[in-house]
């Protein structure tokens, strides 16, 4: 039976339906109680007393059973009829009381009160409001079903496609370690070519260095032979005192003459030995009259001193002391750049002299060229294989997941859906993660990432859970719960904060939609009038 036609059933009960005697305020369910020829017994069972005294306004009956229809007991209770609308039960102190309660007026029977039976316009908005949610829940219905099928068709596309990928998956693995063999193949010649290159380069800058030092070592000589007799003597050489072995400034001619080797004086052949005692103090005659390096950065602190002089030292402005400490630190990293270390200039210098090492030959050129290309490709293959099995990895991953029991909110999956209120923007990402971002501008806030499905035992998938989100300031870790509601759209509808950083957010979408439920039970609360 369709729900349209319940519904239409119902609209049809309050007109046609019968009234059935009973003491007042008695539901029909507990009319066989209440006998007119027989006397009454208390529901509770308590005690038995005549049925006159039902309603007579005195209670008899310590739960109130007695007097359904007077303000007697003060624990009785009145059941309203309510013909045409919802029956209702309401507390007996409200009978006879002034106001209103029951739809249909009957609690009012004997106050004066100005009732107006309101049940027919209640029932008929309650039945227009459940046709309109019936008609809902019959489209989102229909939807979930497309869904079913789209995932279901979904599901074996996977499959097939994570088979496809899993046999491609063993012909690169195949092929990457082919390329590897040849990048290895490759590599080694490259390699022996590249050592015999750099082998011959230090040879030739081995080479440079000596004729250079030999270049040098005829320079001294000259500056050293005084009396150019083609001589070095021990009294020229204490002329340079930089070369004394302890540095005590005094250079005696015992020290000059273990320098020279145990002799007296060398010629120019024999000087090779002398000269590798002493190059590394030399200073060459050539360089004396150039004047030592000033370090201007220390001579220009001062400024910065003075002019601080002019306030006292409690009252200088904190932004200038901060500025002075600044320009120091500036003035430093300067005097730092431009007076590098002599040894590291030396060896700049000496590399500089020594010019770069030349352009490998065209053999070599080639092997290296063979070598790159095979590296190339065994890179793109070894990408290409880690590619596929990040796709293995996810189609696993989304075959495996549970998105209910038909895979109905799979299609949610890899989406996101936004909220924009007065202040943050909110984004619902399903089995993935729900953040919260300031409208004007800030960083997200994560409120939790996907944690399980939380509803009920018979409606599990009617509720998600998002956990472990940014902490809060001495507080837990942000969680976001999500109630899922019928609905022919996929959309967020609302967010709150109902306790400290735990969030919950209202998100309607046709796949928690049930097959439209037979209403007899609604049939049946408008069975009596």
């Amino acid at each position: 039976m369709s729900c349209q036609y319940l519904l239409l059933l119902l609209l049809s009960v309050g007109v046609s339906a019968v009234e059935v005697h009973r003491p007042r305020g008695v539901p029909l369910s507990k009319r066989q109680f209440y006998e007119e020829d027989k006397p009454f017994t208390c529901l509770d069972g308590s005690r038995t007393i005549p049925f006159d005294r039902v309603n007579d306004d005195y209670c008899d009956c310590q739960d109130g059973s007695d007097e359904p229809g007077t303000a007697a007991c003060p624990n009785g209770s009145f059941h309203c009829t309510n013909a045409g609308f919802r029956p209702a039960f309401i507390p007996s102190s409200r009978i006879n009381d002034g106001i209103c309660d029951c739809c249909d007026t009957t609690d009012e029977y004997n106050s004066g009160a100005s009732c107006q039976n309101t049940c027919r316009d209640l029932g008929r908005k309650e039945r227009e409001s459940l046709l309109k949610m019936a008609e809902i829940a019959k489209e989102g219905f229909q939807l979930k079903q497309q869904l079913i099928h789209e995932a279901k068709s979904g599901l074996e596309d996977k499959k097939l496609k994570l088979s496809e990928v899993q046999s491609s998956k063993k012909d690169l693995e195949s092929k990457v370690e082919a390329l590897r063999t040849v990048k290895e193949t490759a590599e080694q010649p490259e390699k022996e070519a590249k050592e015999r290159h750099m082998q011959a380069w230090e040879e030739q800058k081995a080479i440079a260095r000596m004729e250079k030092d030999k270049a040098k070592m005829n320079e001294v000589f000259l500056e050293l032979d005084d009396d150019a007799d083609g001589f070095v003597s021990v009294a020229e050489l204490m002329s340079h005192s930089e070369l004394d072995p302890d540095s005590d400034s005094s250079f005696t001619e015992a020290e000059a003459q273990v320098l020279m080797g145990g002799v007296d004086k060398v010629d120019l052949a024999a000087f090779g030995a002398v000269w590798n005692n002493i190059k590394e103090k030399y200073l060459s005659e050539s360089n004396a009259d150039i004047p030592a390096p000033v370090e201007t950065a220390q001579e220009e602190t001062p400024v910065s001193d003075n002019d601080s002089d002019q306030y006292p030292e409690d009252d200088i402005p904190e932004e200038e002391e901060e500025e002075d400490e600044d320009d120091e630190d500036d003035d430093q990293d300067e005097s730092d750049y431009k007076v590098p270390p002599t040894a590291r200039t030396q060896e700049k210098k000496d590399d500089d002299d020594e010019g770069t090492m030349p352009p490998y030959d065209q053999e070599t050129q080639n092997l290296i060229d063979a070598a790159q290309k095979a590296r190339d490709e065994f890179d793109e293959a070894e990408r290409a294989l880690r590619e596929v099995d990040d796709q293995i990895k996810n189609l696993e991953k989304e075959i495996s997941f549970d998105f209910g029991p038909s895979a109905e909110f799979g299609y949610l999956y890899s989406q996101c859906y936004e909220l924009t209120t007065s202040e943050y923007i909110y984004r619902l990402c399903p089995f993935n993660r729900v953040s919260q971002k300031p409208k004007y501008g800030g960083s997200e806030t994560n409120l939790g990432t996907w944690g399980k499905w939380a509803g009920p035992e018979d409606n599990i998938y009617s509720v998600m859970k998002y956990e472990h989100g940014t902490g809060c300031w001495q507080g837990p870790n942000r969680s976001t719960t999500v109630k899922l509601t019928c609905g022919k759209e996929t959309v967020v509808t609302s967010t709150s904060e109902p306790s400290r950083c735990e969030y919950l957010m209202e998100f309607i979408t046709p796949a928690v939609c049930q097959e439209p439920a037979n209403l007899d039970s609604d049939l049946h609360e408008h069975e009596e009038l």
